[in-house]
């Protein structure tokens, strides 16, 4: 027996999300018929209007309902510091940790040969137009992957050239975790980022 269209449709949507497959996309389907209906309308009438309200901050690629955002805009904020991350994702990771208080650069994914992603199809170029007497540090937080590593080499032989101090975020292991679990990479990472006490 098939489930009615309108019900299907609602499947195939559910499935477009990253990490949801057709069980997963069934029970939300499922849930959201049994909402009430104010819930639903409420739900529908966000998700229609989220990428008219939702844009880019036109200095730092972070996400924001007007031009700029909040952070870009924060005149308490270390103006003299740029954190370059892949994704607004990585800004509210790095915000929850309240320990930083510069600024962001967000290029919107990774140098990526594979997927045929070069430094033209990120937000790179903006950061260098950034770059004033005003800034006196770019830190690099790119994710300790192959294209995250690649990015971040580029990056950095790009910003030497323009006397900027370059800086790269620790990798390693994470805490909680056992030596003898990690593989090669994140050991050698490890010693590598180690400081002393």
């Amino acid at each position: 027996m098939n489930y009615p269209k309108a019900f299907d449709d609602l499947v195939e949507c559910f499935k477009r999300l990253p990490g949801i497959g057709g069980k997963s996309a069934e029970r939300l389907a499922y849930h959201v018929l049994s909402m009430d209906k104010e819930h639903v309308q409420e739900f529908a009438s966000v998700l229609s209007t989220f990428q008219d309200k939702i844009h880019y901050c036109k200095i730092c690629g972070h996400i924001c309902e007007g031009d700029t955002c909040d952070i870009c805009n924060d005149p308490t904020r270390d103006h003299s510091t740029i954190c370059v991350v892949e994704s607004p994702k990585d800004v509210f990771a790095m915000e929850k940790v309240k320990e930083y208080h510069g600024l962001y650069h967000v290029l919107h994914g990774t140098i990526s040969i594979i997927d045929g992603k070069t430094m033209d199809d990120l937000n790179i170029q903006s950061l260098f137009n950034r770059l004033d007497d005003q800034i006196k540090e770019v830190i690099i937080a790119t994710n300790p992957t192959r294209e995250g590593e690649t990015t971040a080499l580029f990056l950095s032989k790009l910003l030497n050239k323009k006397n900027i101090t370059t800086s790269r975020i620790a990798n390693g292991l994470p805490i909680g975790s056992n030596i003898d679990y990690a593989d090669e990479l994140t050991l050698l990472k490890s010693l590598e980022g180690r400081k002393k006490m």
